[in-house]
């Protein structure tokens, strides 16, 4: 509650000038106590405090009216509402410092019923300054949360859209599967395809793309993708993994792997009559997840470390995550490897 108040513009206002006029009223007492003023010089001094905390708050909605105006018309109106306001606390002012201060003395002159005006018209000028200088801070910490904000929400949705790119290739290959399977009455074989593939989709589409799983959960639903494609490839495609104990409880993006194994299932597996293997090593080596994901394939031609152009959506998919991520706390790499294969090195750091 205490919070919610401080946080308000109102209250802070409020807070803020109950503040800075009871620091004049302390500062007057010291000054006071210093020259030895009698006690009823004390009183003036409170008087003349309330009087300003109470004539400044007609200078709030003053100053909020012209916030958005030129800065020539604010410039003219604190000059002349500072000025009004000062005339406003002199007149009460005086009226209580020559009848009880002064025990009824009277001025010779008339100018001495506006003594002090010159000193509260620059106290008043300073409480202006302050007003402003807040509010223009005020105004720049909400521009900088938005523009966090607004950065936060597009980052947000660059790893949404990214996390969401399901290769429709693949989904088209496994419903045409399907498809055959059915047309030639492998019942159990198809059932036990949509089964597989129901279970990867739900995951892929529940969660959270913000959040991170472990990679014992990461490798769970990639054998659910791999176990679709075994139906695909039967005896064509084998996987081996190697993953540590302390590797299984790493946190990673979720889905990170899928796009990876996908690319090779398609340029390293579907291409080659004999099929091949895909292999999975992961282990934790100075406080570092090291992922290590290889193929037998036929490799490829690399250009400046990188796959050549329109080939491997799924690994610039999974390196703009990375980055997007991770930034600069992160490696992923790309080899060819002997005698043949592609190799695909990750290191992240290690999160549990």
């Amino acid at each position: 509650m205490q919070q919610q108040l401080l946080t308000k513009n109102k209250h802070q206002f409020y807070l803020l000038n109950l503040i800075g006029w009871a620091g004049y009223c302390l500062s007057g007492y010291v000054g006071a106590f210093y020259w030895d003023k009698p006690i009823n010089y004390y009183w003036v001094l409170f008087v003349d405090s309330v009087l300003g905390l109470i004539i400044s708050f007609l200078l709030r909605p003053v100053y909020r009216a012209v916030w958005n105006t030129s800065p020539f018309t604010r410039i003219t109106t604190v000059i002349f509402a500072a000025y009004l306001c000062a005339l406003l606390w002199v007149i009460p002012h005086n009226l209580f410092y020559w009848e009880f201060y002064k025990h009824g003395y009277r001025p010779e002159k008339w100018t001495g019923y506006f003594w002090g005006l010159l000193n509260i018209y620059y106290i008043f000028i300073c409480w202006s300054c302050l007003y402003f200088g807040i509010k223009f801070y005020r105004g720049m910490q909400e521009a900088s949360q938005r523009a966090l904000k607004a950065s936060s929400l597009a980052h947000e949705a660059q790893l949404k859209m990214l996390r969401y790119q399901l290769n429709p290739h693949f989904l088209f290959n496994t419903l045409n599967a399907i498809s055959t399977l059915i047309l030639e009455k492998h019942t159990e074989r198809a059932n036990e395809m949509v089964s597989r593939l129901s279970n990867f989709l739900r995951y892929s589409l529940d969660n959270d793309p913000m959040q991170k799983v472990t990679l014992e959960q990461e490798v769970t639903t990639l054998r659910f993708y791999l176990g679709i494609e075994k139906v695909r490839f039967e005896e064509r495609l084998e996987v081996l993994f190697d993953i540590d104990a302390q590797a299984e409880k790493a946190l990673i993006p979720s889905l990170i792997l899928q796009p990876l194994v996908e690319n090779s299932i398609k340029y390293a597996i579907a291409k080659s009559e004999q099929g091949g293997t895909i292999s999975l090593r992961a282990k934790i080596f100075a406080n570092e997840l090291l992922l290590e994901l290889t193929d037998n394939g036929p490799g490829v031609k690399l250009v400046n470390g990188e796959l050549p152009k329109g080939r491997g959506v799924g690994v610039k998919n999974t390196r703009e995550r990375l980055n997007e991520i991770y930034n600069s706390k992160h490696s992923f790499t790309i080899s060819n490897i002997t005698p043949q294969g592609l190799q695909i090195n990750i290191r992240l750091p290690f999160e549990v």
